[in-house]
């Protein structure tokens, strides 16, 4: 039976979610298993090369979200109308749902099963702050591969690499979700909740802000 491409889009977020969550969430794990042995090196690589190739195969077929905060983006720049954001916010949660699933049963449950944690020594605005930043790079980079039509065969590793490089660089303060379901999933599973509000109210302005620039200067030519 061949697939409507609503149903195609629906399964590549599905598994680019999923895929993208066990390796965010599990490299975390891993990290903390090692005790430090593996290092934040491992944890920004992880999610580099999940993105990295998630974004090759399906970036033709879903535009390759992943990633609510990406959705409404595109949502705001007009690159997908209203009635899709069903198929593609069920599908990012299933997938990050199963992504932490999988991490606890396969991986382990160190480190609140890779949830994504601020560093409190740090005031509140700036941890919001940088968060802001973290997903706005990371839409930014999204519209310019959008807007260049796949940044001449680099979209992959554009969009892969400024999600290693903010962890890398940022995690450290913010925690670098970028994501607010791959925030979610983990932090539901473990029940680890504090820290939620940060990647569900900072993730969606740094990608709503970048969006909103990126529809006023040019919505018309798309």
């Amino acid at each position: 039976m061949k697939l409507s491409l609503n149903q195609r889009r629906f399964f590549a977020e599905l598994i680019g979610t999923f895929a993208i969550v066990v390796l965010a969430t599990g490299s975390v794990v891993i990290s903390a298993q090692s005790r430090g042995e593996i290092g934040l090196w491992f944890i920004a690589f992880a999610p580099f090369v999940a993105v990295c190739l998630m974004v090759y195969a399906f970036g033709k077929i879903s535009m390759a979200h992943f990633n609510p905060a990406v959705t409404i983006g595109y949502l705001i720049t007009k690159h997908m109308p209203k009635n899709q954001l069903p198929v593609y916010l069920s599908a990012e949660l299933i997938g990050a749902l199963l992504g932490s699933i999988f991490v606890k049963f396969v991986i382990g449950t160190e480190s609140n099963l890779g949830a994504n944690a601020p560093n409190h020594s740090y005031p509140i605005p700036i941890i919001f702050g940088v968060e802001v930043f973290a997903t706005a790079m990371l839409m930014a980079v999204i519209l310019v591969v959008v807007h260049t039509k796949g940044l001449y065969g680099g979209s992959g590793l554009a969009i892969g690499g400024v999600v290693g490089l903010d962890i890398f660089f940022l995690s450290f303060i913010s925690g670098a979700s970028m994501n607010p379901i791959r925030a979610l999933a983990p932090a539901i599973l473990s029940g680890f909740l504090s820290d939620l509000w940060l990647y569900w109210s900072a993730t969606f302005v740094g990608a709503a802000i970048v969006a909103g620039i990126y529809r006023k200067k040019f919505v018309k030519t798309i």
